[in-house]
């Protein structure tokens, strides 16, 4: 029996560089598909960059009472639009130790506007883990630890104004920090809703198809050949005044949720539509599986990396679609702080023309979204990573 040989190496070559080719493609050929997502997803720079900022916004959102140096809800009209006070972090000697200058306010009698003014004779240190208003730590230990403040014989609240204060005085920075958790949240509460409803619906509609697949159909081109603008204002007009900020955020994470789940739904459908009719489909039912089994077992883990990506894209829709809602006044309502909430004072074009710092949520909102966005679209490439 003939048997091959492989040809001789070339003069000065080791045959190092074809068994680590040789290792690399075994190593790939027994990857399991979550492990050869995340090799294609580390090459994708941007995606995880993108990943990073939104764990950075949602380590805020989790201890945003922690970073939040102010009570978001004290209100000191006499401290109405503050601007934006620097942190100083040298001294005159040339030492690191951050400190900032009390401001004081003069009425100015030409324009009758409030000017605020440094007193740079004076200069109050700022520490780490300084002690402040208290609160809930993760919802479960009372504790006034915050990340900054200044010494206790002075108050945080009247000091330190890194993005300044609204026109009845409240803190914004500690306020921008509070609604990124309300609004984050949102957008997860509001996607998972979304995906459970659209594996489901979706998988039952491609999965049974005929007379199931009809009536899921016809929901989804109901729902969505409905006017956005139109159906929040009746939503907004339908929710009762007396309803806690809580009722509101629930109920609006809902509403959101049965308005979005339509494209997913779409979607697995067409997949559940291909995947019904291979082979090891038939042979499972062959072996007595049971639909439900058949769907989640079977079909549902081959949508993963899809499912995943769609996830991911669909959580920057939902926090513009709070964002926006709230903004008109037809969402989240104060005294509930979001994204939105907090825009609705830069409706106003004299407050804007005066105070131009009560645009800066518009900052996070564009951030949040483009990571998202950045994110979604490398764990979209990843999703396939036998891809070119």
């Amino acid at each position: 029996m003939a048997t091959s040989e492989r040809p001789p190496p070339l003069p000065g070559d080791t045959g190092e560089g074809n068994v680590a080719v040789l290792v690399e493609e075994d190593r790939i050929s027994v990857a399991p598909q979550w492990k050869l997502m995340w090799w294609r997803f580390r090459k994708h720079k941007v995606a995880v960059s993108a990943g990073f900022v939104i764990a950075a916004f949602y380590l805020v959102a989790l201890l945003a009472n922690f970073f939040a140096y102010s009570d978001p809800d004290d209100s000191r009209p006499a401290q109405s639009f503050i601007p934006p006070s620097p942190i100083h972090w040298f001294s005159e000697d040339g030492t690191f130790g951050p400190y900032v200058h009390p401001l004081v306010g003069e009425r100015d009698f030409e324009t009758f506007k409030k000017v605020w003014e440094a007193d740079e004779t004076v200069s109050i240190p700022i520490q780490l883990f300084a002690r402040g208003y208290e609160y809930k730590l993760l919802g479960l230990f009372d504790t006034d630890i915050h990340l900054i403040g200044v010494p206790e014989e002075y108050e945080s609240e009247s000091t330190i104004f890194l993005l300044g204060t609204d026109n009845f005085g409240r803190d914004i920075f500690s306020r921008l920090v509070l609604a990124t958790r309300t609004s984050l949240t949102i957008g997860l509460v509001g996607v998972f809703l979304s995906l459970v409803l659209g594996v489901t619906l979706g998988g039952i509609s491609g999965y049974y198809g005929g007379v199931p697949d009809s009536i899921i159909q016809r929901i989804i081109e109901i729902l969505r050949s409905v006017p956005v603008i139109p159906l929040w204002l009746g939503i907004a007009a339908a929710l009762p005044l007396t309803w806690s900020p809580t009722r509101i955020y629930f109920s609006i994470t809902i509403i959101i949720s049965l308005i979005g789940w339509t494209t997913l739904g779409r979607e697995v459908r067409g997949r559940f539509l291909q995947l019904r009719h291979e082979d090891f489909i038939m042979a499972a039912r062959l072996c007595g599986a049971r639909d439900g089994r058949i769907i989640r077992v079977h079909m549902v883990p081959l949508l993963t990396s899809h499912i995943i990506a769609a996830t991911t894209l669909a959580v920057p829709l939902m926090i513009i679609a709070e964002t926006s809602l709230s903004f008109l006044g037809l969402g989240l309502r104060p005294p509930a702080i979001s994204w939105g909430v907090m825009l609705q004072d830069a409706q106003n074009v004299q407050t804007v023309a005066q105070a131009i710092w009560m645009l800066i949520p518009v900052a996070p909102v564009i951030l949040a979204v483009l990571a998202f966005n950045f994110l979604g679209d490398g764990v979209r490439d990843a999703a396939d990573p036998y891809g070119g």
